[in-house]
């Protein structure tokens, strides 16, 4: 028990695979003898499922970490920036119904409460629009920094878009170049125990039995050594978020001089939600939908429906859809003896707001930051991991669900079935409550590394058009005064970012002729 931790092996590649292998490598020193030694064993004949081009802010510190340039990742990637996502037809399905969750926290949300002085004008501003210049930003299609900004620094918050292919071979080549990461292309036969029940090795088609002290199960759905080995249950959230299938789609631009979109288009269906994600090549569309309230054929026509608006019928019709079937949910813990899940292998819920790589970079840190050093010490360590993966699991759920239960919606059985009080977890139940009477705030969150700060919960929330009841209580916590002042800043900031910034285009074809500056 007392063993030193000095080996990893990673079974699976693809993005988190590679950005597991990555930060550890990077945090451990793996190209030196004294080091910790990873090796990432990947198939031949495994498919990245890559449904996820949208990312979260916390890309830009991952890839720091492992030492890719952010010019890099613009010229292999197909990377655009992403400042958000705008959700259209929600709440009443209208053509004009839409509102934003930006990137940028809400000008002053630290200093006074802004949802009381807004809600008096709710009529004639949106949330985010009055607390934030971000949706503004999107609209006009703006990127978030200049050409002079250093590299990973912004002057607007943002993440990125990308192909996530693409993604994954630049940290495969980065990690074996340059952190000293070992690649074996091999199948995985058998999986071989040790006596205490651990795994001693992997046995390999073509290199044999591959021995590790800490095993990161990176499989994708078929958690090979988590979910089929351990036989660590899976629980099904498909009672909470209907979505299990998705119909993707590669879409071409009209020209190649045609606006990049700087955010995330979610556009709600009759069964659920059309993703579009601009990227400088193309455009990656999606219908992610519930298989119990439509079918294939029917799904199938809403999404070349939407698409067609925008390149016509002909060039949609040539266009091959691919589709994807999953299970929402997670497994019942994620750390099993010397076994971690990661990725797809732990679980996924569906594409909406990003969660499932942000997830990845959040376990791939925690375990690089308390690497275990001995396997006595893995035990405690996996403990702690399940008890706050298992929070962050639950805090995502919760707030996917919050942007199906505020729909005034009832034009299919789909959204009227999410408003049922049956499918909303009743900790989010306790908190609609408890939001009727005072904002979304951080002592609503319990850990310093929410996926989704407090910040997120009102943008979906009051964009949706939720009302907070102003009482006794809460007016002592509100600087009307303060509050204007801020809005005010919002207004100035709105016209300098606009008059000052480029097109997200302009700026990514700047980035490949000329790079960014170094911090």
């Amino acid at each position: 028990m007392s063993k030193v931790i000095k080996n990893i092996v990673i079974v699976g590649g693809g993005t988190a695979g590679w950005l597991t292998a990555g930060v550890i490598a990077a945090e451990h020193n793996s190209k030196s003898a004294s080091g910790l030694q990873v090796t990432l064993i990947e198939s031949p004949e495994v498919n990245t499922v890559g449904v996820g081009e949208g990312t979260w802010p916390t890309m830009r510190e991952t890839l720091d970490k492992i030492g890719i340039s952010e010019t890099e990742l613009f010229r292999e990637c197909e990377a655009s920036f992403k400042q958000g996502a705008k959700f259209s037809k929600w709440v009443t399905g209208a053509e004009d119904d839409y509102y934003y969750h930006p990137l940028v926290l809400p000008q002053g949300y630290t200093k006074t409460d802004l949802v009381f002085p807004w809600q008096k004008h709710r009529g004639e501003i949106s949330f985010a629009d009055a607390v934030s210049y971000q949706g503004y930003l999107c609209e006009q299609g703006r990127a978030p920094k200049l050409i002079s900004t250093p590299e990973y620094a912004g002057i607007a918050n943002y993440a990125y878009h990308l192909n996530a292919v693409k993604l994954a071979q630049l940290l495969q080549k980065h990690c074996i170049e340059k952190l000293g990461v070992k690649h074996v292309v091999d199948h995985v036969t058998a999986i071989n125990s040790a006596d205490n029940g651990d795994i001693a090795s992997v046995a390999t088609k073509e290199h044999g039995d591959i021995a590790g002290d800490l095993f990161i199960d990176c499989s994708g759905f078929s958690s090979i050594l988590l979910g089929k080995h351990f036989d660590v249950p899976f629980i099904s959230k498909k009672h909470i978020l209907f979505n299990d299938t998705a119909l993707a789609v590669q879409v071409p631009y009209p020209d190649e001089n045609s606006a990049i979109a700087s955010h995330t288009i979610s556009t709600a269906q009759s069964s659920g939600w059309i993703w579009d994600i601009g990227l400088p090549s193309r455009r990656g569309v999606g219908y992610v939908y519930s298989s119990e309230h439509t079918n294939d054929k029917d799904a199938e026509s809403e999404l070349r429906a939407y698409i067609e608006s925008s390149i016509g019928k002909a060039e949609t019709d040539k266009l091959k859809v691919r589709k994807i079937s999953f299970n929402p949910g997670h497994r019942e813990k994620f750390w099993h003896k010397n076994c971690v899940a990661i990725g797809m292998a732990s679980g996924f819920l569906e594409p909406l707001e990003a969660s499932a790589l942000v997830l990845v970079e959040l376990a791939a840190a925690k375990i690089s930051r308390e690497m275990p050093a001995t396997r006595e010490t893995m035990d405690i360590v996996a403990k702690r991991y399940n008890k706050q993966f298992l929070y962050r699991w639950q805090r995502i759920i919760e707030f996917l669900k919050l942007h199906y239960i505020l729909t005034k919606r009832t034009d299919s059985a789909y959204w009227r079935d999410n408003c049922n009080a049956e499918t909303i977890p009743e900790s989010l139940q306790e908190l609609l409550t408890l939001w009727k009477h005072q904002p979304p705030g951080p002592q609503d969150f319990h850990h310093v590394e929410e996926v989704f700060p407090s910040s997120s919960w009102q943008y979906v929330l009051y964009g949706m058009g939720f009302e907070t009841q102003e009482n006794e209580v809460s007016r002592k916590f509100v600087n009307e005064e303060m509050a204007h002042q801020f809005f005010s800043e919002n207004v100035q900031l709105t016209k300098k970012y606009l008059s000052a910034l480029p097109s997200n285009r302009e700026l990514i074809d700047k980035i490949k002729q000329y790079g960014l500056q170094k911090i």
